[in-house]
């Protein structure tokens, strides 16, 4: 029973990175089947994920305020939940600018975009699910490699998102609508790779 309580935080880590990778999913498949009529919908949707998730992290932290005694530091479970968080925070801001900016076609960039935040997510998750055994974890560390890998894949994307986006883009107002929509698909892989780097201080710290 003790065992169970002292892997609480990582169980909710896990948890809250659930609603991460179901907001990449859903994201996905609005992307690869677009369809502008349907974004309020699917805004609706999204915003339920990202309303859960913060429940999770909002019944975490009264927990973490009654207890004397965590696994790691307060501040490290923090640190991990907000990062958390902010991931499916930041996916969902991508529709929402999709929404705002009103955009009526998805482009190959972003498709590729989305599939890198997709696996960032899917495999925060497999190291989230490690977490809880960090001090004997053989393959954590290559999981952080990882995520961090994939980042630099996103930012490569970027970079010739925008690239792509500036020499062929005639029209002002798509232009402005994918500059930004692309700045936040790439701050998904950022907010990813955060993770990791919390996950990373904690072994650090505690090594």
């Amino acid at each position: 029973m003790a065992r169970k309580k002292d892997n609480s935080y990582f169980d909710t880590f896990v948890e809250l990175v659930e609603y991460s990778c179901r907001a990449a999913y859903l994201l996905n498949d609005i992307m690869n089947n677009f369809d502008t009529e349907r974004l309020p919908e699917k805004m609706v949707e999204m915003h339920a994920i990202e309303h859960s998730g913060d429940e999770a992290r909002h019944k975490m932290i009264k927990r973490l305020v009654r207890e004397f005694i965590t696994p790691i530091e307060r501040e490290d479970i923090m640190a991990m939940a907000n990062s958390i968080d902010t991931v499916t925070d930041t996916i969902e801001d991508v529709l929402m600018r999709m929404y705002m900016y009103n955009i009526k076609n998805v482009t190959e960039h972003a498709l590729k975009m989305t599939d890198v935040i997709l696996k960032c997510c899917d495999s925060l998750k497999i190291a989230l699910a490690e977490f809880h055994n960090f001090r004997k974890s053989k393959n954590l560390h290559g999981l952080v490699v990882e995520i961090n890998r994939l980042e630099e894949v996103g930012d490569a994307l970027y970079t010739e998102a925008m690239r792509s986006l500036y020499v062929n883009c005639t029209d002002n107002r798509e232009l402005a609508a994918w500059d930004t929509t692309y700045h936040y698909l790439e701050k998904c892989c950022d907010s990813c790779e955060d993770v990791a780097n919390a996950i990373e201080s904690v072994i650090m710290k505690n090594s």
